[in-house]
């Protein structure tokens, strides 16, 4: 099959979609289709890859690292024309999104759309009647979800989600897979950050990875470390990534007196994001805008245990007790989910033999991550797109 690609962000963005359309790409090209991504540019960026289509873009005014496309090309239409894919997969609502949708519409071809994010979550970066902003964005999601043809969601949890927006077209779960030969080739060298960042010995790694954004609800992190420092002083904890957060974070870091004790990596090639989990004790993860969290999956590929709170996706990505701990978070009573936080992190660094045991687990449930299972089942998601497309023409005969 010719399958286009439609995104609004894409190398050298780093983002959880970004990682999807990467390993998707790949995996589908692998299986023998051929994948032509459209998305925006970036200032002095030169793509290696082959068969990418980059839009004139301008700076985000709230992330000076994103890019906003702006759907207006000649050579894009007439490219798509000219190729004449068999399906569109976009993978936002908005701009490129809405010109794939648009696309779709002028071919009579199926078009998907998968629902990386919680939209509705973001609306942080729009600061005007946030309110007002989130009923916008959950009706304009659920009119674009209803105009598409098929909807991937990477976790059951969302497929309700949208469901329960109003959204009646057909849903499939196809989680985000992960190249596991990445895990088996990297994982002899597990002191990789310890020797780079001068963590000694006997200290314990608590790591988070993913971007430094507002969504991620890195303040609670941080104060969760606070109360797990006073009791585990010879404790670090490893933020790996980059973004607009960074400088509040390390003036909360000052303020609770635990600046000395965090690493802040900044954002690192694959190889040694993978490397950060070998070298770790504990992933812990506070978001709860996921949709999946493709850096659950990671973390147990490489045998960390995690501690996150039980929200949307995450609840899918760890099995509670098994290979970590969830907790379900208290509205309005945040001090007591802090509390509980950093009880299940004592427990795990207190006891190595329950440790042992969830690192074994974490990596024996990894394994049903497989990119080559999770794109087989995207390419039933094409087949059953198409199946849908051409009964849809027969009703309209």
């Amino acid at each position: 099959m010719k399958i286009a690609f439609f995104a609004d962000s894409y190398r050298p963005y780093t983002s959880g979609v970004v990682i999807s359309l990467e390993t998707f790409k790949k995996e589908l090209t692998a299986l023998g289709h051929n994948i032509h991504l459209f998305v925006p540019s970036y200032p002095n960026y030169r793509d290696k890859e082959e068969s990418i289509f980059r839009f004139k873009s301008i700076p985000a005014p709230t992330n000076p690292d994103f890019t906003i496309a702006l759907p207006l090309s000649r050579r894009a239409k007439s490219l798509v024309h000219c190729w004449k894919p068999d399906i569109i997969h976009v993978h936002s609502p908005f701009m490129l999104g809405q010109l794939g949708a648009h696309y779709a519409q002028q071919l009579g071809i199926p078009l998907i759309f998968t629902f990386h994010t919680l939209y509705e979550e973001y609306v942080h970066y729009f600061p005007l009647a946030p309110k007002i902003t989130k009923k916008t964005t959950r009706f304009f999601c659920r009119n674009f979800c209803n105009k598409c043809d098929l909807i991937i969601v990477p976790t059951a949890e969302i497929g309700n989600y949208l469901k329960g927006l109003g959204v009646t077209v057909p849903v499939k779960k196809v989680p985000t897979g992960l190249n596991m030969d990445d895990f088996t080739i990297i994982k002899a060298n597990g002191s990789w950050l310890r020797k780079s960042y001068n963590l000694a010995a006997k200290e314990k790694v608590l790591l988070f990875v993913g971007r430094l954004g507002q969504e991620k609800n890195l303040p609670f992190l941080l104060q969760v470390y606070k109360e797990v420092q006073e009791e585990f002083p010879a404790t670090r904890l490893v933020l790996v990534g980059g973004g607009p957060e960074e400088k509040n974070l390390k003036y909360l870091a000052k303020q609770l007196g635990i600046a000395s004790k965090l690493v802040f990596t900044g954002a690192l090639p694959k190889e040694k994001v993978i490397e950060c989990y070998y070298s770790a004790d504990l992933f812990v993860f506070a978001s709860v805008t996921e949709t999946q969290g493709l850096v659950l999956p990671e973390a147990k590929a490489a045998g960390l245990p995690i501690i996150a709170l039980s929200a949307y996706g995450v609840k899918e990505m760890v099995t509670d007790g098994e290979d970590g701990f969830l907790i379900t978070p208290k509205l309005n009573r945040e001090r007591e989910t802090i509390a509980e936080f950093a009880a299940k992190i004592k427990l795990v660094l207190g006891q190595d033999e329950l440790r042992n045991k969830l690192c074994k687990q974490a990596k024996i449930n990894a394994a049903q991550y497989s990119i080559r299972n999770c794109a087989l089942s995207l390419e039933e998601g094409y087949k059953l797109a198409q199946q849908i497309k051409e009964a849809q023409g027969h009703k309209g005969t």
